[in-house]
């Protein structure tokens, strides 16, 4: 998984957490949102998991749908992280019907988190008819007779878009309401205090960026197209994909099978295919047929499914995860409606998240797209496509040079394998197996990478383990110097296609690398910082092209002065550094001077700003890594590192040149250029 994922995960929990430990009598309701697909469970129980380590006596309820059995599959995620040490210090149990004797329902009360199935607490059920959930609610918070002691408890809306009325009756037991949805509903007061946004989780490779089919594409068209990626999909990401059919929920949902769905399947007799229904199912895979059906999801999701195609209704759209679903075509009529985000979900996970670095860039690409033929949301919500300029040569004439570190593993580091060797069994008392194991999966991959390759045998992995703190002190001392850890890579270029979300922050822009593909010279920037440094871009390459000859224009245009924002997706312009990991800096601008020297810009600012999803002290922790970076690729690479920082109105600039930092305004960085 790439590190961009980790940290952007990280930061929005941090950001949850710390505004529910400032959460007030008068707002007691909390919204995130996050597309799906990004890893909202993970980053819930993440969420739940930091706030019981702050305070033993914190209990919370997750409300989640009853149907798909998303219940079901939220606890056993929450099961899981805690087992493998994950998230440890949750202890999750699933309130079911089968909680039951023969009388009421049964709750014990010494776990920390509760699953709720939203349906079970209804007028009509036990655990709300006889008073179940209200007294364990009562005995949780202190009742006097059972001598429990005080507990807080959070309730957490999962899919808070569908509405919960009856739990919103017991208000007055929980400490605070957290929402979760990819589609809060701002009818409800649900707004989003703390957001991933789809271009964010794009861009972190989370979830895929979408390609929107021809709306005049038959379903024939789309299954060519599928056909053709399918073999892709299997040969570069050993994935058998999914294309999903989306017909309507009603009188239309048989028509449209008979008429339009098996006739263009019949075309495609070796794809395997299955319709789910109200009533159960039907396939044509005849391995399908041996299982029950109720096993048939499970086996759908499966990377090495047989299951090629699956016709589904309108209503399936939370709670399924199917990552190998790569298409996704809606049945179009007059009646038909708006794609939810949440059917979109369906086909935007990555199916190779985990492992992605380890795919090529081709394979990469494959991972991170998903094609869809509908009625997609408004235009405003879609990211803005750009493209490169062709007149320029940029291909040709604009080559940066990318670093990476190399950790110890990579490099067979002597100094590192003397080390590990020198280790020695010297503790008279050993932990368990159980809580060694939970100490290494909280480590990096690079440290669990050296361990199983240290270790041969169970005992020099048992003293790998007791000896993490000194491990981690060493690894850190080689990564982070960068003389021997940073290599420079094969010089890249920006990407063909990228894309920007359309924002407050746009300027106007029609002498740069992009253009984009609606032709309008309109561009957005993440910041106002950004735009302002765009700006500064701007006149120093319209100035500069004033005091040329007619002659000497020419040459500048055609292959001299160029400058460009580097859109996160699709790039490879970036720059490895170490905090707590390895990640990776993707610099805002890049620009090539009259020389044909290479500028670097990452723009940071001072200024408040209610998106920033890290607090100060990480913030500033982040660009003092970032300059020893740059200062180490400056020497590498030969390019110039610039960090600019917007301190309201004005502009501090760090330099890095030949492995040398200095302070510079922005007239002198102007007249550098010059």
């Amino acid at each position: 998984m790439l590190q961009e994922a980790k940290d952007l995960q990280k930061n929005a929990v941090t950001k949850l957490t710390k505004i529910l430990m400032n959460v007030t009598s008068s707002k007691k309701e909390i919204t995130f949102k996050a597309p799906t697909g990004s890893g909202k469970t993970y980053m819930m129980a993440d969420f739940m998991n930091r706030v019981i380590c702050a305070d033993r006596n914190a209990v919370f309820i997750v409300s989640t749908l009853s149907k798909s059995n998303l219940a079901a599959q939220n606890f056993n995620s929450f099961k899981e992280l805690s087992e493998n040490g994950t998230f440890a210090d949750i202890n999750p149990f699933l309130i079911n019907s089968d909680s039951s004797g023969e009388g009421s329902l049964f709750i014990p009360l010494e776990y920390n988190v509760y699953v709720l199935p939203r349906d079970l607490y209804k007028d009509s059920s036990k655990l709300k008819k006889e008073g179940t959930f209200v007294n364990f609610l009562s005995s949780l918070t202190g009742d006097t007779f059972m001598k429990n002691p005080q507990k807080k408890i959070y309730l957490i809306k999962d899919e808070c878009h569908i509405a919960t009325s009856n739990l919103d009756e017991l208000k007055e037991y929980f400490c605070a309401v957290i929402n979760f949805s990819a589609t809060p509903k701002l009818s409800r007061k649900q707004e989003p205090d703390v957001e991933i946004s789809n271009a964010e989780a794009e861009n972190a490779k989370l979830i895929k960026k979408v390609e929107a089919g021809n709306e005049n594409d038959s379903l024939e068209c789309a299954l060519m197209k599928f056909e053709k990626i399918r073999s892709d999909y299997i040969n570069q990401l050993d994935v058998n994909p999914c294309f999903i059919i989306q017909i309507s929920n009603k009188e239309k949902a048989e028509e449209e099978l008979k008429n339009t769905i098996m006739p263009a399947l019949q075309n495609h007799q070796e794809l395997k295919w299955v319709y789910i229904n109200d009533k159960g199912g039907e396939t044509n895979d005849s391995g399908l047929k041996k299982l029950p059906i109720f096993k048939w999801k499970d086996y759908m999701k499966g990377k090495a499914s047989s299951v090629s195609v699956i016709i589904f209704k309108m209503v399936i759209s939370e709670g399924w995860d199917i990552p190998r679903a790569c298409m996704l075509y809606q049945i179009r009529d007059s009646k038909s409606k708006q794609l939810d985000e949440q059917v979109m979900g369906r086909v935007r996970r990555n199916p190779r998240l985990l492992d992605f670095e380890s795919l090529s860039e081709e394979a990469k690409q494959l991972a991170c797209t998903a094609w869809i033929w509908g009625i997609l949301p408004k235009e405003e919500n879609l990211p803005r496509q750009v493209r490169l300029c062709t007149d320029y040569k940029i291909e040709e004439n604009f080559r940066i040079t990318p670093v990476k570190i190399l950790s110890p593993k990579k490099t067979k580091n002597p100094d590192m394998k003397n080390f590990l060797e020198r280790l020695k069994d010297d503790s008279l008392t050993h932990p368990s197996i159980f809580e060694s194991y939970r100490n290494l999966q909280k480590q990096g991959n690079d440290i669990q990478s050296l361990c199983y390759e240290y270790s041969d045998s169970y005992k020099k992995w048992t003293v790998f383990a007791e000896h993490l703190g000194e491990i981690n002190s060493s690894y850190e001392k080689y990564i982070c110097d960068y003389e021997k850890s940073m290599v420079t890579c094969d010089e890249v270029c920006f990407p063909l296609e990228s894309c920007f979300v359309e924002n407050q922050n746009s300027l106007t822009l029609d002498d740069w690398i992009w253009y984009r593909k609606d032709f309008c010279t309109d561009f957005s920037f993440d910041s106002e910082a950004e735009k302002k440094w765009a700006e500064v871009l701007k006149d120093i390459r319209s100035s500069s092209i004033g005091t040329c000859t007619k002659k000497q224009s020419e040459l500048f245009e055609t292959s001299r002065f160029l400058w460009g924002k580097n859109f996160p997706l699709n790039s490879q312009i970036k720059f490895e550094y170490y905090l707590d990991g390895i990640h990776s800096s993707y610099p805002d601008f890049v620009m090539k001077d009259k020389n044909g020297k290479i500028h670097i810009f990452e723009v940071k600012s001072v200024n408040k700003s209610s998106s920033q999803n890290i607090d100060e002290e990480e913030y500033e922790k982040k660009v003092n890594a970032i300059k020893d970076c740059y200062k180490e690729a400056s020497k590498k690479t030969g390019h110039i590192f610039y960090l600019p920082v917007l301190d309201k109105a004005q502009w501090q600039i760090t330099r890095f040149s030949d492995g040398k930092g200095e302070n510079i305004t922005k007239d002198e960085f102007v007249e550098s250029l010059k």
